[in-house]
């Protein structure tokens, strides 16, 4: 079986100043905290989290075979360069984005600032104030053992802090400190599916996830949720926010420790003196990193990983600017050869 790499029991927020928080006062406290670390993301013309889908013309870049639709061909570059190019488009004043949140056992676990779950809940946030604006709507599908709870895309802050808001307060069912497994419950593959169906538009799609569920054993195997996320970015634009805890990566030298299944509840001592041990379980935990990566990458999506032990404001800014990089490189390249 896979074991989800940690150790039990885990520990509860590692954030007083918002766990002891309710209601509004704990809102208030994560739109402050996003909105002081994304400063100067969240105004101007660079608002916004990737560049496109849209419709105003923003350059050109080479033609990808399989990721790239033909009516985008940008015949006059390509006739100029004789190399296939298609063009880049910005974002429309009006953009649809709908978030797939992952809510399931796996999630509840952390031993750095954050645990996994209050992070997604950070994502979400920073996913609404970047998106926001005029006109712009945002839904979301929410993952938990119970089934999948479908948020309508609407436009506003009082629909983004209701999401918020759910979100926070949602109980807490399994994980890696309950002794009952969690009830079975949809897994991402279904998720990433309901998005599909729902989001008939050209927009953007968040996911936001450890991405631990339906990985096989085999790395030359594809993950279960391959197939529909590729499905999703042939449409859309995806970002896979991949959540993940230190202690997933590498056991740390304490002695006995329980590892944990958190979604059936199983359980395993091991002994972390042996330091063969730990190199085993850091070079799986490594191996299973590279799967995810690689799936994400053939899928078509845009990656941002995120750690509890890392200020997760400062890579999301960094991840924003690199993709503008990125986009903003073509049509430097384009407009050199015009001119």
């Amino acid at each position: 079986m896979r074991w989800r790499g940690a150790t039990a029991p885990a520990p509860g927020p590692a954030d007083p100043g918002l766990a002891d928080l309710t209601g509004d006062r704990r809102l208030r406290r994560l739109e402050l905290t996003v909105t002081r670390r994304l400063d100067g993301l969240l105004h101007g013309r660079y608002r916004g989290l990737l560049p496109g889908p849209g419709s105003e013309t923003a350059g050109s870049r080479e033609y990808r075979p399989g990721e790239d639709e033909v009516r985008r061909m940008d015949w006059a570059v390509t006739a100029r360069t004789t190399v296939p190019h298609v063009r880049e488009v910005d974002a429309d004043r009006e953009l649809t984005t709908w978030l797939l949140v992952d809510a399931s056992p796996s999630m509840e676990y952390g031993t750095a600032e954050l645990d996994k779950r209050e992070l997604a809940v950070a994502a979400v946030a920073a996913v609404g104030f970047l998106t926001g604006g005029v006109g712009n709507r945002l839904g979301a599908q929410v993952l938990g053992p119970d089934g999948l709870r479908r948020f309508p895309p609407r436009s506003g802050r009082t629909h983004l802090f209701g999401l918020l808001r759910a979100l926070l307060t949602a109980p807490r069912v399994g994980g890696y400190d309950r002794d009952e497994p969690a009830p079975a419950g949809p897994d991402l593959a279904d998720g990433l599916a309901a998005v599909h169906r729902v989001a008939l538009r050209r927009g953007l799609v968040v996911v936001v996830s450890d991405f631990l569920d339906g990985l096989p054993d085999d790395p030359r195997q594809a993950p279960s949720w391959e197939v529909p996320l590729r499905r999703l970015a042939a449409r859309h634009q995806v970002l896979a926010v991949q959540v993940t805890d230190p202690r997933e990566l590498e056991l740390p030298d304490v002695g006995l420790v329980t590892l944990v299944d958190p979604e059936t509840g199983r359980r395993r001592e091991v002994w972390t003196g042996d330091r063969a041990l730990r190199e085993r379980y850091a070079a799986a935990a490594t191996a299973q990193r590279e799967q995810v990566r690689q799936a994400l990458r053939r899928s078509g999506a845009a990656h941002l990983p995120l750690r509890t032990d890392r200020d997760w404001g400062a890579d999301i800014v960094r991840h924003v600017h690199a993709q503008r990089r990125l986009a903003a490189a073509p049509a430097r390249v384009a407009r050199g050869g015009a001119a």
